[in-house]
């Protein structure tokens, strides 16, 4: 059975309460400029943001978007960390590998410093001098952040990320916007 291009699940979740927008972009590289598919996922209801415990607002969301796909994604990017830290510690990345009983890796980009350990790397890119911290559940944080270092995009934020962004904050329309998420 030949499988065909790996697929590169890049998700995002934006909240407008109650409800939610859940957004996926998929690639069939890291430097890929365009995806190959893009889906979103409206939550009617999503549950409170909980500190310490984010991963349960946001997983839920994750789910319903990624069961709109033909099939099941190779790899999963988050918007956040896989381990927060070091690998007793599990963040949103961590949480979607085990959900999905550990059969598909995860990788987080995180924007924002929160904890450095064994689990995670900084990672430049373009001529930026503030890092992305870069995380994987199931697969070795060293690949992990040589691919996202080489990902589409000559700024800090690769443009599958700003996509996926902008997609789940419009409700669905990829169309461009001014605004920058970095």
């Amino acid at each position: 059975m030949i499988k065909g291009p790996p697929w590169i699940a890049v998700v995002d979740v934006h909240y407008h309460e109650p409800a939610a927008t859940a957004a996926c972009v998929v690639l069939e590289s890291w430097t890929a400029e365009h995806p190959v598919l893009q889906v979103t996922a409206h939550i009617d209801r999503v549950l409170p943001y909980e500190p310490g415990h984010f991963y349960r607002r946001e997983l839920p969301c994750i789910t319903a978007v990624l069961q709109k796909l033909p099939r099941v994604p190779d790899i999963i990017v988050v918007d956040g960390y896989a381990w927060l830290g070091e690998l007793t510690k599990p963040g949103l990345g961590a949480h979607v590998h085990s959900a999905l009983a550990a059969a598909v890796p995860v990788v987080g980009i995180a924007k924002t410093h929160f904890a450095s350990g064994v689990a995670v790397r900084e990672v430049l890119r373009g001529r930026s001098q503030r890092p992305l911290y870069v995380s994987a559940a199931g697969l070795e944080v060293d690949a992990a952040a040589e691919w996202v270092r080489g990902m589409h995009g000559g700024g800090r934020i690769p443009t599958a990320l700003r996509l996926v962004d902008r997609l789940c904050r419009q409700g669905g329309d990829p169309s461009p916007s001014t605004a920058d998420p970095a």
